[in-house]
């Protein structure tokens, strides 16, 4: 009897919240009046551009149907062909095709009109062959990726035996520089990825999906980590641990970066491309310190930094390849803000270990070497991240 109590309780708000949802849909709010524009939403994902034209990727994410009627390039209307058909339902998806003899170099501006008179306009900053999904694009693309994350990492990870030789009050002020160099890195990841969020479309709400990804995935490795611990019977992490999560937390930011270049080079802006790449190349190096930083309490083999510079690099060959063939903001937004989160995490354990080491000698929780060493990690990838914006 209980128990149908319980239930009865669950379902009569449930039922009356139907009810009224209903009558509102059904009836109106009781304020008549007509809209004074329709209510048309219709997104341009990307421009493809080929040797015969123009290949437009939209999609409906408006409220109601539409239908589109009229294109226009460089203000002249121009034929077209819509397929599978002009009319699109909600979340329908439809490519549009233009045979435009567009001039290399030259930047061209597209609207698409819908029947209702709703005008969405994409632009293509500088008018070159989109590179087509062969097998020489994709391994160039990827020696891309290869030159702009493993690289450097592997390179940073080379200092590692002139850090060995520092003391432990050193390594603590290493371990702060690397404070510094993830918090610029997760700030970064965060603003990059609320960038890329704000180009979905706004039913998806990219900027949510950044911070919802990074909340969840830094819950999740916190969570996962008290695990662990409980499991393992030990407290902290071991270096290599560490170094580990710190890895693949900067290889998600990388993949990142590796969606910036393939972009770049994909919408034909292919000296801003290796402009990033060289810029990203330098930035990088300091990352690879970073990741050994944790490894100086330790003696770590040569296959645990070969396997770190992959965990950390190889995600921004995996970016190149994404952001030059498959770009899709709400899917380059959502690994951004997981990214995030993992730097996030990696901020949290080194703080923490920082902190229970400096109390276990008797020391303060900062120290001015610290302090120094945390500001040095901000102002180097401030003045290397010159390189890379613009």
């Amino acid at each position: 009897m209980k128990g149908k109590k319980w239930l009865i309780t669950v379902l009569i708000p449930l039922v009356l919240l139907i009810g009224v949802l209903g009558w509102v849909l059904k009836n109106g709010a009781g304020v008549e009046k007509d809209p004074a524009a329709p209510i048309e939403v219709l997104n341009i994902e990307r421009i493809k551009v080929t040797k015969i034209g123009f290949e437009l990727s939209v999609s409906n994410t408006g409220p109601k149907p539409l239908t589109i009627s009229q294109v226009m390039v460089n203000d002249s209307v121009w034929n077209y062909n819509v397929s599978p058909q002009a009319k699109l339902e909600r979340f329908d998806e439809g490519k549009v095709t233009i045979s435009y003899p567009w001039v290399e170099g030259d930047p061209h501006t597209i609207k698409l009109i819908t029947e209702n008179g709703i005008i969405t306009e994409g632009e293509v900053a500088a008018a070159t062959l989109t590179p087509e999904t062969t097998w020489s694009n994709f391994l160039n693309y990827g020696l891309i990726g290869f030159y702009v994350g493993i690289v450097p990492i592997t390179l940073g990870l080379l200092w590692y035996p002139f850090m060995k030789r520092f003391s432990r009050k050193s390594i603590n002020g290493i371990l702060a520089l690397t404070v510094g160099l993830l918090l610029f890195l997760f700030v970064g990841t965060l603003a990059d990825g609320f960038e890329i969020g704000a180009e979905a479309p706004s039913v998806f709400q990219g900027n949510m999906v950044v911070i919802i990804g990074a909340s969840l995935t830094f819950l999740l490795l916190i969570g996962f980590d008290q695990y662990q611990q409980r499991k393992q019977e030990r407290k902290g992490y071991s270096p290599f641990g560490l170094a580990l999560l710190m890895a693949t937390g900067i290889g998600l930011h990388n993949f990142g970066e590796g969606l910036a270049i393939g972009s770049s080079f994909t919408l034909g802006e292919a000296a801003l491309g290796t402009f990033l790449i060289i810029g990203f190349t330098l930035h990088n190096i300091t990352e690879g310190i970073g990741i050994a930083a944790p490894l100086l309490k330790a003696t770590p083999r040569f296959r645990d930094f070969l396997l770190l510079g992959v965990i950390a690099g190889a995600p921004a060959i995996a970016g190149t390849w994404v952001g030059g063939f498959i770009f899709s903001p709400i899917w380059g937004a959502l690994f951004l803000g997981i990214g995030a989160g993992a730097i996030l995490q990696v901020i949290y354990v080194i703080t923490k270990m920082l902190i229970e080491d400096h109390r276990k000698h008797n020391e303060a929780s900062v120290s001015w070497l610290n302090l120094s060493g945390f500001a040095i990690g901000l102002l180097i990838m401030y003045f290397t991240a010159f390189f890379v914006k613009f």
